[in-house]
């Protein structure tokens, strides 16, 4: 599998996610990310034994766009702390059906996951298993009914962008999980991992990573953004 290498060193690996793949191995056993992203490592660098390398976050399985992984222990350590600092500048592109009510908002909501079902939603801040998130948006174009959104993502909670805006009528496109009423079966979802952000875990540099979505659609509604 061809998955196109952003940035490397010996501590980081930042490479761009393909759709459809899965982060880790899953129930479902079809090749992961991570294994194959072990395994390039261990071809190009003729590596003898097993390969580090950690997961410091995760996108969504048919969320595809820019993600880092760590190559040390050190690396990974410095990450997670930066993670749970919420020091890591995380900014996605999302279709969502409709239009906005504003076209610049924060969003805040409480969401509890039921794991059994892999599925999040709503709730109240009296929820005790309810924890909050946060997203900022920006409406950057409009057309066929389709609204593209910049978001900046102030917390990281599983499905957090797709239940955020489904709950507000405003599903993005292509999602089966949140928006089955008005997706088909077989359109992908319009949601990228545009950017990521962050100081380098052992130099004093700033980090930035950043990818564009495939030339299809919904996204090439927008050429004027070249991709």
């Amino acid at each position: 599998m061809d998955i196109p290498i952003l940035y490397e060193d010996n501590h980081l690996l930042c490479i761009e996610k393909p759709v459809n793949v899965p982060v880790q191995e899953d129930k479902t056993k079809d090749k992961d990310l991570l294994s194959i992203l072990k395994e390039d490592i261990k071809y190009r660098y003729q590596k003898p034994g097993n390969v580090y390398l950690a997961l410091v976050h995760r996108l969504d399985r048919p969320v595809g766009g820019t993600m880092v992984f760590a190559k040390t222990s050190k690396a990974a350590s410095r990450l997670s702390i930066m993670m749970r600092r919420k020091s890591i500048d995380k900014n996605y592109l999302a279709v969502v059906r409709g239009t906005m009510p504003e076209n610049h908002e924060v969003l805040e909501d409480y969401l509890v996951k039921n794991p059994r079902k892999n599925k999040v939603h709503t709730a109240s801040s009296n929820n005790e298993n309810a924890k909050k998130a946060v997203l900022e948006y920006e409406v950057i174009g409009k057309k066929k009914g389709l609204s593209l959104l910049w978001i900046k993502l102030h917390t990281g909670r599983p499905h957090q962008i797709r239940v955020q805006l489904s709950s507000r009528n405003r599903p993005l496109y292509g999602d089966q999980k949140y928006g089955q009423e008005v997706n088909q079966p077989g359109q992908q979802i319009a949601l990228w991992s545009q950017s990521l952000a962050f100081d380098h875990p052992t130099k004093k540099e700033q980090m930035k990573t950043s990818s564009l979505p495939p030339n299809t659609f919904p996204w090439n509604l927008w050429k004027e953004f070249a991709w």
